[in-house]
């Protein structure tokens, strides 16, 4: 039965109440209300904001497991019907689409004029724009590429209380007055919900190549002085991308610490980067080289590693975590081996990468609760020695209760709280999803 007062808010069939059990992952509503536009979305935070109910906010689900202490919200509001790419100047270079729509399908769509969305982040089926702006997802061609923050250049933002704001603007230069943009990104949805995103695009590459350097001794001073040759030169890679052995091993057979280097360009400009690569080499290392149909599946498989919100189950020995890691870029490495070590103490398994160009790596933890949690908190202490960060960015909503999945409140924490008392005095939106339970 719907909830007295929601239904003059939307039509009856685009409210659902939640009658099933719990979700693993939280960040669920008792009640359901499916947004397909922008006055949508208005209506129903105008209606919450009125009687101060709490709104999660969700599309592709691929960030469920990401923040929240929250196990229900009053108001679930998806997104996933509200999609679709609003407009495409293909010789701009610019898109605007709607935040539930998926990455795959805006490449799909893209590529029938040789362009792309510069974002490779995980399981693109499933993850919708709007969630991977707000989370600011990426993945290892951030080198050259960037990340959201880097690529978005207007948001349309309905507040809270309802009000529609436009930030930024449809073209790339776009410089007038500060980058609203960037207060959105990565805010996870607590300050406003994003409900259109215009975004710079990219040609697609003529040629594709990727070279995997297997190191069968691990010999940190071998990966760290070749990385950094390779950074010091005038290539230009892609990825820099240090995989642990048990990753390597899913991918590429090969139980060793792997650098997976990616060249996107004409041929002629792969092929002579590939050619520097060989010619540098350290003594006693596997190469392949692969390109084109071969690169882009291997990366393909490269994007399907992790949780993604659909695949966790209520088996304990089976439960999943997923960790951020920012530190500085040569001590991905140290990083990497500390997870492993630790992995051993505590009874997990773990699966990592980390870009040795931009300092972000990733690491998937399988095991029991009890000792995830403690592999968590040792390393985090042993990154935080290293002035790195952690964050968790997939758990269950029971270790999220346990696990400070953002770490401790910087120093700055009271400008953020200032900024979320600005835009949702009422606390309505994402309700404890952010840093320091904002």
């Amino acid at each position: 039965m719907i909830q007295s007062g929601t239904e003059s808010i939307l039509p009856k069939e685009q409210i659902i109440e939640v009658d099933e059990p719990d979700h693993l992952l939280g960040n669920g509503g008792v009640q359901i209300m499916e947004a397909y536009s922008e006055e949508d979305i208005s209506k129903v935070l105008t209606y919450a904001y009125e009687n101060e109910k709490t709104v999660n906010v969700i599309s592709g689900g691929t960030k469920r497991g990401f923040g929240g202490e929250t196990e229900k919200a009053d108001i679930l509001l998806s997104l996933k019907h509200y999609t679709g790419i609003v407009e495409h100047s293909a010789g701009d270079l610019t898109m605007t689409v709607r935040p539930g729509t998926t990455l795959k399908e805006i490449d799909e769509e893209l590529a029938k004029s040789g362009q792309f969305v510069a974002l490779d982040t995980p399981w693109p089926e499933l993850a919708t724009i709007g969630g991977i702006i707000s989370a600011n997802d990426s993945g290892p061609k951030r080198l050259l590429y960037g990340s959201a923050r880097d690529l978005v250049i207007g948001l349309r933002i309905v507040y809270a209380d309802g009000r529609v704001i436009r930030t930024g603007g449809k073209v790339v230069k776009n410089v007038a007055g500060y980058d609203m943009n960037k207060l959105f990104i990565g805010a996870m949805g607590t300050l406003g919900v994003i409900s259109e995103i215009t975004i710079k695009l990219r040609p697609l590459p003529k040629f594709e190549g990727l070279s995997l350097i297997h190191f069968p001794e691990g010999s940190e001073s071998e990966i760290r002085n070749f990385a950094v040759s390779l950074l010091d030169s005038m290539m230009e890679p892609v990825t820099l991308e240090l995989l642990s052995p048990s990753l390597a091993e899913t991918l590429t057979g090969k139980n060793s610490h792997t650098l997976a280097i990616a060249f996107e360009d004409r041929q002629k400009a792969v092929l002579e980067q590939e050619k520097w690569i060989k010619e540098n080499l350290p003594a006693n290392v596997v190469h392949t080289v692969i390109h084109q149909e071969q690169a882009q599946k291997w990366w393909e498989d490269f994007r399907h590693i992790g949780p993604n919100g659909h695949n966790d189950d209520n088996i304990d020995a089976h439960t999943m975590a997923a960790l951020k890691i920012g530190s500085n870029n040569l001590d991905v490495l140290v990083n990497l081996q500390t997870a492993e070590r630790l992995a051993e103490t505590h009874h997990v398994t773990i699966e990592g990468h980390g870009g040795l160009g931009h300092g972000i790596s990733r690491i998937f933890v399988k095991g029991q609760p009890e000792d995830i949690v403690q592999f968590i908190t040792e390393f985090r202490e042993k990154v935080e020695q290293r002035f790195g960060y952690v964050v968790c960015t997939h758990l269950p909503f029971r270790l999220r209760e346990t696990v400070q999945v953002w770490g401790e409140k910087p120093a700055y924490f009271a400008l953020l709280e200032g900024i979320k008392a600005t835009n949702d005095a009422k606390r309505i939106l994402n309700r404890n999803r952010y840093i320091g339970g904002i």
